[in-house]
């Protein structure tokens, strides 16, 4: 759950401090590279976690970058310069970032509705330039059981019902400003390798009858991520060998294809960790809580979860209070939902400090980070080791 360099380093923090292992990462991302078709483009979705030394290991392994806002675009063109975002996704696009997104040249424009395509064509005319598009389309279709998430297959803000794609495809070759190049279709999120690979086929058949129907000779199909991460296991991995196998079976039976994926919290969500020091360990109730630096405003994937963030506990040289009974870790915040994690079985001292594992993606970019106006975590990044790297199979 922790490797070497980072326990080490975790035993020197003097307040909350994002540990990133590049070596730990670098080895993941290879791994996962390794285990999938040559032929299948790998991208990486920022919004798992932005970090400009984790986008520069990650871009090593991957075919680019999915960004999904003009902000995103701007930091992918400071953290790696003359590199093109590899997609822009996401409800919601503004002119203005359209319009960056095309000046920026990204390769793919991943489009949400019938007025996001019109607003595409005109705005991209102005500019003299032709956006290259993936139709994201809401497929009426069941995720296997064990979605964490769900983004198709039901009423959603996300993509467009396949009659509004259809007609969006007959009325491109009329349009100057944009070239169709296939479809993108993201349904759900945290599933296991079976159950995504069911989804991937269910999406490449549909995306190429579709194509079929409307005339487009070369398909290409982004099919998303939604790799299951499990935080009550934090040792398993999502088994991208099977994953890799059910995708080079798809393009055997039909070789005439581009097919692409774009995971995000999969990729970088076991190369982080957050470690903070226990401030007070108190009974209330007959129950122990232990208070630690920072919360769930550096660290919010516990409570947006609705998990209990792996630990471990490295003593600071105090006597156990809390002598291995349950305890519920916590944050510094006025709120009874700042949890980190509840009633945890665990050797715990004032001072000790405490590592919070699977803390890469999803973490500190996505908490409220001004409430109550503590200051930021530290960031750290280690040039790492691979020892505890499970295999991804």
């Amino acid at each position: 759950m922790i490797t070497s360099a980072v326990r080490a380093e975790a035993l020197a923090v003097d307040g909350p401090t994002y540990l990133y292992d590049l070596g730990h990462l670098d080895a993941h991302v290879a791994a996962i590279r390794a285990a999938l078709p040559s032929q299948v483009e790998l991208l990486y979705a920022m919004k798992a976690n932005p970090d400009p030394a984790l986008l520069g290991i990650v871009a090593r392994h991957t075919g680019g970058i999915e960004v999904a806002s003009g902000g995103e675009l701007a930091h992918l063109a400071r953290t790696l310069p003359g590199t093109p975002a590899a997609a822009f996704g996401g409800p919601g696009k503004t002119d203005a970032e359209i319009a960056e997104a095309l000046a920026a040249g990204v390769r793919r424009f991943h489009v949400e509705s019938p007025w996001e395509l019109h607003r595409l064509d005109g705005l991209a005319r102005a500019a003299g330039r032709v956006a290259d598009v993936l139709l994201r389309v809401n497929l009426p279709v069941s995720a296997p059981g064990g979605a964490a998430l769900m983004m198709g297959g039901r009423p959603s803000p996300f993509g467009m019902d396949p009659a509004d794609a259809d007609d969006c495809a007959r009325r491109i070759p009329d349009l100057s400003g944009v070239r169709l190049r296939g479809v993108h279709a993201h349904l759900a999120s945290g599933l296991d390798a079976a159950g995504a690979g069911v989804v991937a086929r269910t999406i490449v058949e549909w995306a190429l009858r579709f194509a079929a129907d409307v005339g487009l000779t070369a398909t290409e199909v982004n099919i998303g991520g939604g790799m299951a991460v499990d935080y009550a296991r934090p040792d398993s991995r999502f088994d991208w060998v099977m994953y890799g196998a059910t995708l080079r079976r798809l393009l055997d039976a039909q070789a005439a294809r581009t097919l692409r994926i774009e995971p995000g919290r999969a990729v970088t969500a076991y190369s982080g960790w957050y470690a903070t020091r226990v401030l007070d360990l108190k009974r209330s109730h007959g129950e122990w809580f232990a208070i630690v630096a920072g919360g769930t405003h550096h660290l919010r994937t516990p409570a947006a979860k609705g998990h209990s963030q792996p630990l471990v506990a490295l003593p600071g040289g105090g006597a156990p209070v809390a002598d291995g009974a349950p305890v519920t870790v916590v944050g510094q915040l006025c709120t009874p939902k700042d949890v980190l994690a509840r009633r945890v079985p665990v050797r715990l001292a004032i001072g000790d400090v405490v590592v919070f594992a699977m803390a890469g993606a999803y973490a500190w970019n996505i908490s409220h980070q001004n409430f109550l106006m503590h200051p930021p975590p530290a960031v750290r990044h280690l040039a790492g080791s691979t020892d505890h790297l499970p295999s991804v199979t």
